[in-house]
């Protein structure tokens, strides 16, 4: 299954929050790509809703489903603990903003066993899923309802188990990408339910190559690409297809806040920084205020989510970049404002 899986090469990204609209995903499409909505962060029926305003336009798309950590599910006395005061911590930026901080929630899935229902009652062309591997039940009921299914991994030994759950294809991320990382294994050495952020490989072209020794399906490169030359590498390493979100952040049927557009062009943030503060899951962001005062945050998703939603919030309100969950990927300086098909077009150049 090569290309004519995808149809193109160009795959944007789902980014939960609001960037990856209905809008943004039909433009992805009108300009020859393909887009995925982002189920993320959403109840069953905002998800439908959107599938139904995607369908509704003809435009081909795929959808996104977060797996939840049974581990954070039933958190231990030690992270309970970390959270309580992780939550002490945040009390400064609550006073900053005026906002209250919302008691402790661990009992979040997603809605995760809704979404799947739903996806089997009403099938989309593609599903992929991220923070961990679906089952290979559901796997392979999604396939049976007519559905491609996809695994996000980020190392070969992940790779290994979501194809021994029988998916159709990998979308293989580095850990250059922006936003969340999707790994889901014990990083080595770390504490029991720890998550790697990635993989040792310099780069998304080298990380590709690793996996492809280890399963024999079709793989989508994540992560640093931003340009055609960028593209053309992955292709080169076997990629049948590039998953980009970082480029297509500051376009303008991007659903992402201005304000978050307007860092990523601000010469006064200097780098990227994987971090846990915002939402508990190693997340690589724009390096501002509040990823520094809070390095030590715990690994804890979605509960330090929720912790943080109320400032992430007050702080979007109050036009304060600094304290606001400004995901990006390394190459973020590329970004450009403008129409998605712009962006599409500059990745196929030449092809």
């Amino acid at each position: 299954m090569p290309h004519d899986l995808f149809g193109t090469p160009v795959i944007a990204a789902p980014m939960a929050g609001g960037t990856s609209t209905p809008a943004f995903v039909e433009a992805v499409h009108r300009a020859g790509g393909l887009g995925f909505l982002a189920a993320g962060y959403k109840g069953v029926a905002a998800m439908q809703a959107e599938i139904r305003s995607v369908r509704e336009s003809g435009a081909r798309f795929g959808m996104n489903v977060f797996v939840p950590d049974p581990v954070q599910l039933r958190p231990s006395a030690a992270l309970l603990a970390e959270l309580e005061d992780y939550r002490l911590q945040l009390l400064a930026d609550a006073r900053r903003y005026g906002v209250e901080l919302p008691p402790l929630r661990v009992d979040d899935d997603d809605e995760w066993q809704g979404k799947i229902d739903a996806l089997l009652a009403e099938p989309v062309e593609l599903v992929s899923f991220a923070f961990g591997l679906p089952g290979a039940d559901v796997a392979s009921a999604l396939q049976r309802a007519g559905s491609v299914v996809l695994a996000t991994v980020t190392s070969a030994a992940e790779a290994v188990q979501a194809a021994h759950q029988g998916v159709d294809a990998l979308v293989v991320q580095h850990t250059s990408a922006g936003a969340h990382s999707a790994a889901f294994l014990p990083a080595s050495g770390a504490q029991p339910g720890g998550r790697t952020a990635g993989t040792t490989a310099g780069t998304t072209a080298e990380l590709l190559a690793e996996v492809r020794s280890a399963v024999d399906l079709p793989l989508v490169a994540a992560g640093g690409i931003m340009d055609a030359a960028g593209l053309d590498a992955v292709l080169r390493a076997g990629a049948a297809a590039a998953q980009i979100g970082t480029a297509f952040l500051r376009t303008d049927e991007s659903g992402a806040r201005q304000l978050h557009k307007d860092a990523l062009a601000d010469p006064h943030f200097t780098g990227t920084r994987l971090t846990r503060a915002f939402t508990g899951r190693q997340a690589r962001a724009l390096e501002n205020e509040f990823v520094r005062d809070h390095p030590e945050a715990p690994e804890a998703y979605p509960a330090v989510h929720h912790l943080t939603a109320p400032l992430r919030a007050a702080a979007a309100a109050a036009g304060d970049p600094e304290r606001l969950n400004l995901w990006a990927g390394s190459g973020w300086r590329q970004a450009q404002a403008g129409p998605v098909a712009a962006v599409v077009d500059g990745l196929l150049a030449g092809r």
